[in-house]
């Protein structure tokens, strides 16, 4: 199900790892090993509150009990049972001060700042030794030399990032060309694990951290959290066939500011899809692109000199990959979105104020010239736009790119430093279609 929604939404990935495939039992193990030979783990008895739906143990203060007897996670909400059992641990409390002398020698470590405070706050508390296998099931990867035990959910699920580049195979090339990793993608509700307890597991292992984990906020239905019983989950997949993936992926990450929640809603959609997408590139691209292809035989003209006009905007679009590489390493995705469609917005203006439709009737020569500067300077606003949002918006740009007959050794960031030229083939196309409700 994961996979197909992730082809769907057209987001790729170099490998789909299942915690059963063999290469990860050795990578587990491994892993464990390591620990072990450090040690890290020991084994004792365990009890306390544990939910089966959060695999995670609860201490008392972290709970309450329902009206009706029912125990739960206050953090959660999820049922929890009394477990006692012998159980393997993780030494977790030794590493309280790596932890936190790591993140003051890496600031950028942990984003938001928000979650970074979080986890300093929880660390500086004081870490108790983690629980880190089971015996009350069968199912997970045995513990090395311990069949008896499994091992804990997050110690097997956090190593497959280290499966998916070949560990144990710390030399091979695989390993060495992808770790450590540069970013750590998740969820807030998982910062704990990714962010307290993946490290010290790295640390006791001898194997390098990532360079940064970073937590994105919830998607809210109108303002509310999403909720089965409530029934107001939204299907990704119906999203997507109501208003089209490119869609859905430019609203979600040009609306919501990545590390914080933000809210859905229907009118929300249509407003960035008709004003961003239809109005902003959409009709900038179809007007020029369509004069060029009815009056210059399809051919990105040869431009004269340019004017103070020409010159403003080429050079907001010139600025534009530094801003964005900035945003985008900060995972700002907002932002980078929002300074493109800025320069889109000057660029409809200046579009407008030249009124190349009129300069076309002039029989003036000076007014033909100052025709085809006008087309050439918006044809290259739109490529570097079109070359900045392609992670955004791959279908899209693919498109907008074909129509300004770039070559696919044209495509990538290292273009926007490059000029368009006269060689390139236009064809006429209708634009970003604006989004009617039925």
């Amino acid at each position: 199900m994961f996979q197909r929604l992730q082809e769907r939404l057209n987001i790729s990935f170099d490998r789909f790892i299942r915690t059963t495939d063999p290469d990860h039992h050795e990578a587990s193990k491994a892993i464990w090993k390591r620990m072990a030979d450090a040690g890290d783990i020991y084994l004792d008895t365990y009890s306390g509150w544990y939910s089966v739906r959060d695999e995670r143990f609860f201490v008392e203060s972290e709970t309450r009990v329902l009206d009706d007897g029912t125990r739960i996670a206050t953090e959660t909400g999820a049922p929890l049972t009394w477990t006692e059992e012998q159980t393997y641990f993780f030494r977790l409390s030794a590493y309280t001060d790596k932890l936190l002398a790591h993140y003051e020698a890496n600031p950028d470590f942990i984003g938001p700042e928000v979650r970074r405070n979080e986890v300093v706050s929880f660390v500086s508390g004081g870490l108790r030794d983690l629980s880190i296998s089971r015996t009350s099931f069968d199912w997970g990867i045995p513990v090395p030399d311990h069949p008896d035990h499994v091992m804990y959910v997050w110690v097997d699920a956090l190593t497959n990032y280290l499966t998916g580049v070949g560990y144990p195979d710390t030399d091979s090339e695989l390993f060495r060309r992808y770790w450590p990793a540069d970013l750590h993608m998740i969820g807030k509700d998982i910062i704990r694990f990714h962010a307290v307890y993946w490290p010290a597991f790295l640390m006791s292992a001898g194997i390098e951290l990532p360079r940064r984990v970073f937590a994105h906020g919830f998607l809210l239905n109108r303002g509310e959290k999403m909720s089965k019983s409530v029934g107001n989950v939204i299907d990704p997949v119906a999203l997507v066939d109501t208003f089209g993936v490119d869609q859905v992926r430019y609203f979600l990450l040009r609306e919501v500011p990545f590390g914080q929640d933000g809210s859905y809603s229907d009118e929300a959609i249509i407003t960035r899809i008709n004003t961003d997408l239809a109005n902003e590139l959409g009709n900038l691209a179809q007007r020029s692109l369509s004069m060029v292809a009815k009056n210059l035989n399809g051919i990105v003209p040869t431009p004269g000199e340019f004017s103070a006009d020409d010159t403003e905007l080429l050079a907001i679009a010139d600025g534009l990959l530094e801003q964005v590489r900035t945003h985008f390493d900060a995972q700002a995705m907002h932002l980078a979105l929002e300074a493109i469609w800025l320069m889109l917005g000057a660029a409809n203006k200046y579009f407008s104020a030249q009124q190349p439709w009129v300069l076309r009737k002039s029989e003036s020569e000076s007014d033909q010239t100052r025709f085809r500067t006008v087309l050439y300077v918006t044809c290259e606003v739109l490529r570097i736009a079109a070359l900045l949002i392609q992670p955004v918006l791959p279908e899209s740009a693919s498109k907008l790119l074909d129509l300004l007959g770039q070559p696919a050794d044209q495509r990538t960031f290292a273009a926007v430093g490059t000029r368009l030229t006269q060689a390139r083939s236009c064809r006429p196309d209708r634009g970003v279609p604006r989004y009617q409700p039925e």
